[in-house]
């Protein structure tokens, strides 16, 4: 009786053919087109994280917020720009830079400022503070204060997407100094090779803690850094609202469709130190000047409503107002309402 040749798995691997259709450098689309009522939309949403941040910085300096208090001033594009690409049913999950991930998932800034003050009112009833707040209501699955922590989860709630086939892709962001972390790429290869629905996004700010880039990490093209699991990567100008939306779309179609992960490299900037307790000065205040006069995401928004003629200064100055109103209602239940009690200390412990 003959018997079949085997074929070993040298031999076998030596026969496969390459996969020639990987691309894992990508092109970002082009800016997208807003019309009058997304550039508006835009605007509010990146304005409302913009007040908030500054306000939280006072009440830190206040000593109304305690323990740490990373502020996204600057970076408001990024987080706008890709809740314009979800839809119902996206998740999205996060380093401790955070707030304004949480207020672009429409999670209600009384809510969020009471957590920053420790208040029972907050999302984590106070006991989480600046980077621990989470509402599973809103997709919004933290806020975590590990480095690098939230990429293995944000590609737990992906596989958990694929197991329910229900068609939702989660956002999971980190930043350029997190990229470095082990853990990201043990969740890249798994991303991969189960062909998992997760955009990875990766902040880049340039300075990660403190470090700049080019003195912290060998590979500083960070679309590339998912090259060898075979997932393609794109850079994004993160200070315009537009393009990120661009790629938000491209992105989240690609994970959507069933083509696996994607990396979203936005390059970005943050105007203010690493945390509330960083003097920032590793880097001049002329360059933190020029991105502000040149690329601040809001101001270019501003300048496109009132070239197009879609709103005036005065306009605007109105809506400046109505988010300063809004913030100060959050600041001024977060400092009224009342510490939790006690008992509070014994729940939601897990053992």
């Amino acid at each position: 009786m003959a018997t079949a040749a085997r074929t070993s798995p040298a031999k076998a691997k030596a026969d496969a053919k390459p996969d020639t259709q990987f691309r894992g450098t990508l092109e970002a689309p082009q800016p997208a087109t807003l019309s009058k009522e997304q550039e508006l939309s835009a605007y509010k949403h990146m304005l409302l994280i913009r007040r908030f941040e500054e306000k939280a910085g006072q009440l830190y300096g206040m000593g109304f917020i305690g323990g740490f208090c990373h502020l996204y001033i600057g970076q408001e594009a990024v987080v706008t720009g890709m809740k314009l690409g979800m839809r119902e049913g996206d998740q999205m999950i996060t380093a401790y830079r955070d707030h304004g991930h949480m207020l672009a998932m429409d999670m209600d800034p009384r809510g969020v400022m009471a957590e920053l003050t420790g208040r029972r009112g907050g999302y984590s009833k106070g006991k989480g503070g600046s980077m621990h707040m989470f509402s599973k209501e809103n997709k919004f699955y933290g806020g975590h204060g590990i480095v690098g922590a939230q990429v293995s989860l944000g590609t737990g709630l992906a596989f958990a997407n694929k197991y329910r086939n229900d068609g939702s892709v989660c956002v999971t962001y980190f930043g350029d100094g997190a990229a470095n972390q082990g853990q990201v790429y043990e969740s890249f290869n798994m991303a991969s090779l189960w062909k998992l629905p997760v955009v990875y996004v990766i902040e880049n700010n340039r300075y990660a803690m403190g470090t700049s880039v080019t003195r912290s990490s060998a590979e500083t093209v960070f679309s590339q850094r998912g090259v060898s699991f075979r997932i393609p990567g794109m850079q994004v100008d993160g200070m315009d609202v537009r393009a990120v939306k661009s790629a938000s779309e491209y992105a989240l179609e690609h994970a959507r469709s069933g083509q696996g992960p994607i990396i979203l490299e936005m390059q970005t900037y943050r105007y203010r130190g690493h945390s509330m307790s960083d003097p920032a000065k590793y880097r001049s205040k002329d360059e933190v000047q020029k991105m502000r006069s040149e690329h601040d995401p809001i101001e270019q928004v501003k300048n496109r409503m009132i070239e197009q003629g879609w709103a005036s200064e005065e306009e605007l100055k109105t809506i400046d107002k109505d988010v300063r109103d809004v913030v100060a209602d959050s600041a001024d239940f977060a400092q009224t309402d009342p510490e939790p009690d006690a008992s509070e200390l014994y729940t939601d412990i897990l053992l």
